[in-house]
């Protein structure tokens, strides 16, 4: 597993966010305090406070560095 702090503050943010890691089969997971909620869901990111960083948990490392270049803009 990988975790990552992401920023996601915005409606457009969050629309290309789980546009960008909706193409990988992995199971993604974003993590605010003790709330955890599927990270390609969007009704359950804006259930969160979208104010500060979230972790964000890719639970596969397999093609991790092509996530990683997917998530780039909303990394911390």
């Amino acid at each position: 597993m990988t975790t990552v702090k992401v920023n996601i503050n915005s409606i457009d943010k969050v629309k290309g966010f789980v546009n960008a890691i909706a193409r990988f089969d992995n199971d993604f997971d974003l993590v605010a305090g003790r709330y955890v909620i599927d990270a390609k869901s969007i009704m359950g990111i804006f259930s969160l406070d979208l104010s500060q960083d979230l972790e964000l948990n890719i639970q596969y490392d397999r093609d991790i560095e092509a996530i990683m270049d997917a998530i780039k803009d909303y990394t911390v």
